[in-house]
This record gives C-alpha cells, structure tokens and sequence, in this order.
C-alpha cells in the first residue's frame, strides 16, 4: 500500500510540474528579463505553503492557485505580476505566511494587491454581510489597482469550473453570488467570454434541469446549424474577398443563459428563440482603416440579407463604457430566420475578449477611456462609503449591468448615464452641487420634471436654485450610485442639523419631567416610540411629531418598558438559536411538511414554493424560517448577502398538503374555451381553484388561474394535460 502512495506522489509531483510548464508557456507573450525568476520564487513559495492541503476533489491544492494564474495569463492576457499574485492569492489566508512575508520577497505593489484579494477575517456584527464587506475591501483596492477584481474573477472562474465535488448549499451560495455579483462585474469590466461562462456555470447549479434541457437541445441541433451557418455566409465571404478584405467569419451559439433570458423575457419556448446563434465577422484593418471597413462589411451584409431596421447597434462611433466596441445588425436569414451578425476588427476583438487588460496594450491609441472614468466613480462612491455595506452593494450592482446612453451637454460634451436614468441623474453627473440645486430641467429645449427619463441623445440643460435642498423622495427618482449615495449623504447631514435642535429641546424637556438625560434613557425612549435610534428621536422632538403629553405617556408606561440595545441583543440570541436547533448534529436539514410544532418556518410569498421545488431555509429576525425555492427571484441576492443565514430543506413526503400557485394561460379564444379548462382542473384532476381572472382581446385569450397543488409532479401532469386543450397555445407556472 505505503509503495502505491509513493508513486501516487511521484506521478503528482510530475503532473504539477507539467501545469507549471504550461503556465510559463501562457506567460510568455508578456514576459521581460528576469521575469521567470519571480514566477519561479512565487511557485516554490506556493508550492511549500500548500504542501499539506488538498481540495474537496482529493487533488492537490497547489493545482488551483496554478490554474487561476493561467486563467490571468491565458485568458484575461495579464503580466508577471498578476501572475504571481494570482499564485499566492491564498498563502496568506490559508497558511502561516504573512503580508509582510510578502512584501519583502515581491515588493509593495503585489502585497497590495494580495492584500485585496485576501478574505477580511475577524467578527462582524449581524446587521452587516461578511460577504459584503469583503466585496467592498476589494473594490477599494480596485481603485488603486484593477488588476484585484481581474485575479478574484480568474479565481472565481476555477472554483465554478471545480465545483462539482462541493456541497449542494455552498455550490448554491457561491453560484448565488456569482450571478448576483461576479458576472455582472465581468461584464462592467468587458469581459465578455469570462461573463458568459460564469453565467452558464451558475446555471448549472441554480437551475440544472433547465440548463440539461438547453444544453442537450443545442447539441441536438448542431449539424443542422454548422449547415446553416455554412450557407449563411457563402455569399458574405464571396464578396468581402471581393472587395479585398482581410477577415475571419465564423458562427458562435448564444450562451445558455442568454437563451433562458430570453426564453423568461418573452415568454416562449426553446423552439421559437430564432437567434440561438451569432456570426461574427472579425476583420484585420489597418487603425486609420477600421472605422470605414467595418462599414464596408455592414454594407456588404445589408446588400445581401434584409436588415431589422431597429436592431442595428452601433458601438464603434460611440463605444460602451467598458471600451466595448462592435457593429450589430440583426438580419433576415435565406429560411425566414433572424441572424445576429456582428462585425469588428481584431483590436476589438481583443478588447471585447480580454476587456480591460487588452485595453492597456491599446491604451495610446484610445482617446478617451470609458473603463477610466468607471473606475473614477467607483472611487467617489467608496469615499462616501455608507454605514451599510449591504447598501453600497446593491446601489453599486445596479450600475454595473445596465446599458449606457449618451446624453449631450449644452455646449455638446457628451456623459454616459445608466439606461433609465433622469434629469436628477443628470444633474448629479454633472456635479454634486449642481444635483442638490436641481429644480427641473430642459430636455431638447423642452421644460421637463426630475423624474424624467432622458433617452439616448437628449441634450439637457439643468435648472437650479439656491433654495433648494434634496428631498428623500429623491432616492426614487434616482437610478446611479452616484445620485444615490450623494442624496444618501445629504440627507443624513440635514437630518444631524435637525437633530441637534431636538437634541437641546428633549433636554429641557426631561429636565422638567424629572428624568435623567442618559443613554440609557434615551434607549428607553426610543424604543418606546417604536424608533430605530436616538438620531430619529431627535428628529421627532424637533418636528414636533412628540410632544410633552407624548413623553408623560411614556413616563406611565415606563415600568413595562425593556432597554432597547437588548432587544437587538436578542434579535441575534434568536437568529443563533434557531441556527442551532435547525444546524444540530442529528439533522442538518429542514424537513418541511412535518410537525410545525417542532420548528416555526413560513413559505415565502415571493416564490410560493411547492414540494418537489428545489428550496432552501432563510432565518429571519422576526417570522422564523421562510422557505424560498432556489429559483426564487431573491434568492441570490439572500444567498449572496447572508450566507450564514442558509439552511438546507427539504420535503418530506409522507403528507398530502396541498399549496397555492397561479398558472399564466395563452391561447386563441374559442366558444367553450374556459369550460374545457375548468372541466380538466376540476373533474379530471379534482384541484379546487381559488380564483381566475380572464382577458380576451381580439381572439387571443389571456387567463391567470390560482390553483391548489400537492407537488410538483402534480403540477406538471397538470400543466400537461391543459395543453392538450384545444386553443390553449402556451401554459406557465407564475409567482404568486
């Protein structure tokens, strides 16, 4: 036994090096003198500090860090200090070695950004997310160097590509997070494979029957595509040769995700989702001659294929804000069928591939970098950091996805704002004074509100006035982060002016009700109103919403009255000891179904889970556990955000419960359409209805049906049956 342990060890420590080969071959391109060297003393020390560790799979822990920096190398396209701080990314949070360590054998620089990449360790309090202060120590050292958040989405990447052997509630919970956060950032940062392949890879785990089910259906379909695609561009390269360019045409399938969006956004089956795949004509043009060849081929394209007059897209007059530049039309095939094309020169190819560490090799030539002016905002935002990181998490997220629009000054400088964004945006973008001022706006001349969407190309002019303060219903109004915290700030800064005068007139107060002035009262008091902290009591005073009568109230109730920093003590107290009654050793998982009388869980309204559903607890302060599936529209956001708050269900089968869930009904009105529905819900299933509403409009019938379900099968049979109705054309399961 002990001599087949020692071959196993020979033939890893061969394997290691083999990787190590085919790292150094990855950095190559990049490498200068002395380079090497520095790869080599980072191995070693990665090889020692993980000498001990293997991972779930049984590998060799050394593999990962190996894999992430030729992930960087190959992928990404970064340098020799990324590479070696991609190979040590966990020495330090993992071993004895320290950042000091570090930094005396590699220097200030990659100890920063190692820094950056390693987990902050320590207690956190339970208000706050320990996941998203980590994402925002990250970001902090983004500012200084963006190469952190392009080595954590390498290793991001390996650890989804890994994941198999992981348990099902940590794959869910790092799934979770990655679509919620990673693949958004990856997609900020222009990397569009990385983002379309860790989409796909939290698919696969979020949703993996529908995930099989697309993926088998693509494969099925591929010969009948590559012939498709074949005769598609027959034409286009006869006359791109023609015309003496240089190019490279080929077809690409749409990611998986992007075809499940699709699917969820209009509504359809997999068969009618006619753009499943893209051709991409890539062309190698001299600089001066990009703009005007990739023109050339969009003419080329249109001449032979009708175009969709609405979806051309183009970003190469006015790239994206993450550099991304590319001509898209969507053209009508020779068998009446949709085809994205998509044509680009390599440079931006390169750029659209490998994003921002492309854009560097480029940096000269690109006049005035989106990626840049990002970066400058992500640094305001975290220099008016919120007290909650969780805050800062979704306001930040929510301007990583969302589409630019250009808007033009009056002078015609041109500003890039989130799709969706108002004047008030606007007027923030411009400058924070002018946005607290802000009274209204000109858009193409026209008097128009705050809340007014501006659209791709409005000019707009800002009205302001010295009188005018932000208002909290402002933070509605508002789409970017910048608006937002800017507000957020503002508003807290009144709100202390505010206070100070409550502060000096409870104290007179008091005074003459014979109470102390001391914390302890002032916790008192405010919980007695119901108040989250004495800084609102404060407020109230001023406002005059609590008066003296109110504060004798409480002088009368006050024997009753418990201190309220104890209260949020037990709201902790509660959530720990419900962890542990549902975490004990004996059982580890939720079963749900059984006895209520054991543990108290709810089912969630927002995605009314029924058995069969894949589904996870979540433990709240004040409802017990709420059941969600994991498909749920929050459950990444919760996952995401409180992991430690996740705890494993399950459903028990033994008990016939029924559960409420709504069914979505399209179909070509006909006489006797409803009865025949109602005949197979009632009669042949003998499911009892709770209601139905039904709209019919030009002879397209319309109906939602709330119905009472034992599970999923039950479901589904159901689901399967009603389509066989005659006129019914599509039947879906909705959220109630």
């Amino acid at each position: 036994m002990k001599n087949t342990l020692v071959i196993d060890l020979e033939a890893e420590k061969q394997e290691i090096l083999k990787r190590y080969r085919a790292l150094l071959r990855a950095c190559k391109p990049t490498m200068q003198r002395g380079d090497k060297k520095e790869i080599r003393k980072a191995f070693d020390m990665a090889l020692e500090s993980h000498k001990d560790m293997r991972r779930k799979s049984g590998e060799p822990y050394i593999y990962h860090p190996i894999a992430v920096a030729q992930i960087a190398a190959e992928e990404i396209g970064l340098g020799t200090t990324s590479i070696v701080c991609a190979l040590l990314h966990d020495v330090v949070e993992d071993t004895d070695m320290t950042l000091e360590d570090i930094e005396r054998e590699f220097g200030k620089k990659t100890a920063k950004i190692i820094d950056g990449l390693t987990k902050i360790s320590g207690v956190f309090d339970y208000n706050s997310s320990l996941q998203a202060e980590n994402f925002r120590k990250m970001l902090l050292t983004l500012a200084d160097d963006v190469r952190v958040i392009l080595i954590k989405l390498a290793d991001r990447l390996h650890n989804m590509r890994t994941m198999d052997f992981m348990p099902r509630q940590k794959q869910l919970k790092i799934a979770s997070e990655t679509i919620y956060l990673y693949a958004p950032l990856a997609h900020r940062l222009g990397l569009y494979v990385i983002k379309s392949e860790l989409e796909d890879l939290s698919m696969k785990y979020l949703e993996p029957d529908t995930y099989k089910y697309i993926a088998t259906q693509l494969n099925e379909k591929k010969a009948e595509r590559n012939l498709f695609i074949k005769r598609f561009v027959e034409p286009i390269t006869e006359m791109l040769t023609e015309q003496g360019l240089k190019y490279d045409i080929f077809g690409r399938p749409k990611s998986i995700h992007s075809i499940w969006n699709k699917m969820k956004k209009k509504n359809i089956p997999f068969e009618e989702v006619y753009d499943l795949f893209a051709i991409r004509i890539i062309l190698d043009s001299a600089p001066e001659q990009e703009k005007a060849d990739s023109w050339k081929a969009y003419s080329i394209v249109t001449d032979l294929y009708r175009p969709n007059p609405d979806r051309l897209r183009d970003w190469v007059s006015s790239p994206k804000g993450n550099g991304y530049e590319s001509l898209h039309t969507t053209v009508m095939g020779p068998k009446g069928q949709w085809v994205e094309v998509q044509i680009r020169t390599q440079r931006m190819n390169e750029i659209a591939e490998k994003g921002f560490a492309a854009h560097w090799k480029y940096k000269e030539s690109s006049n005035d970098n989106g990626l840049d002016q990002w970066i400058m905002k992500v640094r305001e935002m975290l220099n008016n950091p919120e007290a909650n990181a969780l805050d800062f998490l979704d306001d930040f997220k929510m301007n990583l996805f969302s589409d630019e629009i250009f808007i033009f000054t009056p002078k015609g400088a041109l500003l890039q704002l989130p799709l969706g964004a108002t004047a008030l945006d606007f007027a923030f973008e411009i400058h924070t004074d002018v946005g607290a001022k802000c009274i209204g706006a000109k858009v193409n001349h026209k008097l128009v509100p705050l809340s007014h969407r501006l659209q791709n190309g409005d000019q707009v002019e800002i009205i302001t006035s010295s009188k005018q303060v932000p208002k909290d219903d402002w933070l509605n109004i508002v789409v970017t982060a910048k608006a937002k915290s800017k507000i957020k700030s503002s508003l807290k800064e009144e709100k202390r002016k505010i206070a100070e005068d409550g502060k000096e007139i409870l104290e007179r107060k008091l005074k003459s009700l014979k109470i102390t002035y001391n914390t302890d009262n002032l916790n008192k008091l405010s919980y007695f109103f119901k108040l989250p902290s004495t800084q609102e009591l404060f407020v109230g005073i001023a406002q005059g919403k609590i008066e003296l009568k109110d504060l004798k109230e409480y002088l009368a109730a006050e024997k009753e009255i418990e201190n309220r920093s104890s209260t949020e003590h037990n709201d902790n107290q509660q959530i720990e000891a419900l962890l542990s009654r549902v975490k004990s050793p004996e059982s580890d998982t939720l079963l749900i179904g059984e006895d209520l009388q054991k543990i108290d869980y709810k089912l969630a309204p927002c995605c009314n889970p029924i058995p069969g559903d894949d589904v996870f607890g979540f433990v709240t302060v004040s409802e017990g556990i709420k059941i969600h599936r994991t498909n749920c529209p929050n459950a990444a956001q919760l996952m995401a955000n409180y992991g430690y708050r996740i705890v494993k269900a399950k459903w028990n089968s033994q008990k016939q419960l029924t559960f409420l869930t709504g069914l979505h009904i399209i179909g070509i009105d006909d006489v006797g359409l409803i009865n025949n529905i109602t005949k197979v819900i009632s009669n042949d299933f003998k499911v009892n209805m709770r209601s139905i509403t039904v709209d019919t409009d030009n002879g397209i019938f319309d109906g939602s049906i709330m119905i009472y379900v034992n599970d999923t099968d039950h479901l589904d049979k159901l689901i399967e049956t009603l389509l066989e109705v005659r006129g019914v054309t599509a039947v879906t399961r909705f959220d109630t």
